[in-house]
């Protein structure tokens, strides 16, 4: 339920969204440190989400929120699979192939596949804003996806793949989670997910031996990147219009290649920016024709 938009709670759910977006721009260097000894992105998926799971099993119980409702744990297993083990497989294997800057804008391909899957499996109507949205980000996915880059940005297809499918799963927050999260505590939603990602990658991992860094990176990615940015986001979009703290949201892509350039030395062309400033632009576009429809809705987590 959406808190009384008081100035003070607006100032306040701000600042929390500026620090989820903070985080969450974080995750892709901080990726590529924990990988940086040679771990491999399968293993760092799976520790991340079995600490992040631990961590927030621990804040349901000490919250007391309600178990998850038993008719809702099939969907929330299939969210567990899709949007935690594949998701952040296919995110690292892009940040490996692609480098952070390449993976972190063809992430956010994902209203693309809301899109259709809303239409698909909700018949949702696609407005004309919404249709114009979809295709400034389609378009800017396809230009930085074609785009060379300096320093750590590769362009391949494989990278380009991982970093669309990435977009794809990272929409099943909006599409699977829609019902999850209006009908349960979020904290027990995002508890089970990341627990059933684990275990999902559990047979497949290598449990190598990581080097203090890189358990440094994972300890960051599983705390800052999923905990806190979860319990930050929870707060800011309690009390902001759906449409301002989704375009606050739109700074996460902004940050990432500004971290992955001064630590890495990562930069899109001239006309990757472009593709990229398209690609946001298509979601503030859609975050505007949003926020007449879903102004006073509950909103669910997106974190990755």
């Amino acid at each position: 339920m959406m808190t009384t938009q008081t100035p003070a709670n607006i100032r306040y759910g701000t600042i929390a969204m500026l620090v989820a977006a903070l985080c969450w721009g974080l995750l892709g260097v901080m990726s590529r440190v924990a990988m940086a000894d040679g771990a491999l992105p399968l293993t760092v998926a799976f520790w991340r989400a079995v600490i992040a799971a631990v961590l927030l099993t621990v804040h349901a119980a000490v919250t007391r929120a309600e178990p998850l409702r038993r008719a809702d744990r099939p969907a929330a297993v299939f969210l567990g699979v899709a949007g935690v083990a594949v998701l952040y497989f296919a995110y690292l294997n892009a940040i490996e192939q692609g480098g952070v800057a390449l993976s972190s804008v063809l992430v956010y391909s994902a209203p693309i596949w809301v899109a259709i899957g809303g239409r698909i499996f909700f018949q949702e109507r696609v407005s004309a804003r919404a249709t114009a949205a979809l295709a400034l980000t389609l378009v800017g996915v396809a230009i930085v996806a074609l785009a060379s880059g300096t320093g750590e940005v590769r362009w391949s297809p494989s990278a380009v793949g991982w970093g669309l499918l990435s977009g794809a799963m990272y929409a099943l927050y909006f599409l699977v989670g829609r019902r999850l999260f209006s009908r349960n505590a979020s904290a027990r939603v995002m508890a089970w997910a990341l627990g059933v990602g684990a275990v999902t990658m559990l047979p497949f991992v290598q449990f190598q031996s990581l080097s203090r860094s890189a358990w440094a990176g994972v300890a960051f990615l599983a705390v800052v990147c999923t905990y806190v940015a979860y319990l930050v986001y929870a707060e800011g979009v309690k009390r902001l219009p759906s449409a301002r703290a989704a375009t606050i949201a739109t700074l996460e892509p902004v940050i990432a290649m500004v971290a992955a350039y001064v630590v890495w030395g990562e930069r899109l062309s001239l006309l990757g920016l472009a593709g990229a400033a398209l690609v946001i632009a298509g979601v503030l576009l859609s975050a505007v024709g949003a926020s007449r429809t879903d102004s006073v809705s509950p909103r669910q987590p997106t974190t990755l």
